[in-house]
This record gives structure tokens, C-alpha cells and sequence, in this order.
């Protein structure tokens, strides 16, 4: 089961932190991703982390913006949105995979097993 949590509004510029609360994971390994949809548009990955070794992996539009980390002890991923821009505008989705993904593999939606509800991000300009 997955929750995410922390959308809201924001000015260009402006900061978010999302947070993906997760449960009955019993698995040797999994991976937390980031997704979003604006609309009109495909759902994009967005960043995600291998829980074994903490690996991650950003889009090229996010890079340098956006930061996601995990805190185990809460079974909690965060994505901390900085320097957001109206084109960040989306709902916000986190999924989890039953496996550590590859590098390559980590922002492809169809490699996510589990997928919790949306959070809304809007941003003005």
C-alpha cells in the first residue's frame, strides 16, 4: 500500500516536499518511484530509489531541482521539489516495484507494481 501526500500550490521558484508513505512491503529488495501527469499529457517518471543501496535516478528535467531520499524507519520516500516552475504543474504519483530496478529501468512506469493515489502540484508563474 502506498500514500502519497504534501501536493499543494506553489510559486514559480517556490519549494514542495512530497512524501510517499508505504506498507507491506516484505520483499528483498524494492524500488520507490516518482511519477506525474499533467493534463493532456503522459504519465513521466520523475525519480525514483532502490531501497538496497539508496541508487537513484532523475529525469533530465528535474536534475538539479529536485532531490528524493527515504527514511526506512518510517517506511516514508520524499521528493523535495526546489526551484519548481509552472511545467512541474502535474499530479504527483509514487509507485513501488517488488525489485531493486536496473539504472535504466528505474523511471519506466510498466516496471512498477504497486501505485498509490495522486497529489496534486500546481505552480504559478
Amino acid at each position: 500500500q502506498l500514500q502519497a501526500s504534501g501536493g499543494g500550490s506553489a510559486q514559480a521558484g517556490g519549494s514542495l516536499r512530497l512524501s510517499c508513505l508505504y506498507s507491506g512491503f516484505s520483499f528483498d529488495d524494492y524500488t520507490i518511484g516518482w511519477f506525474r501527469q499533467a493534463p493532456g499529457k503522459e504519465r513521466e517518471g520523475v525519480s525514483s530509489i532502490r531501497n538496497s543501496d539508496g541508487g537513484t535516478k532523475y529525469a533530465q528535467s528535474v536534475r538539479g531541482r529536485f532531490t528524493v531520499s527515504r527514511d526506512n524507519a518510517k517506511n516514508t520516500v520524499y521528493l523535495q521539489m526546489n526551484s519548481l516552475k509552472p511545467e512541474d504543474t502535474a499530479v504527483y504519483f509514487c509507485a513501488a516495484s517488488r525489485r531493486g530496478l536496473i539504472h535504466s529501468t528505474m523511471l519506466n512506469s510498466g516496471d512498477y507494481d504497486y501505485w498509490g493515489q495522486g497529489t496534486q502540484v500546481t505552480v504559478s508563474s
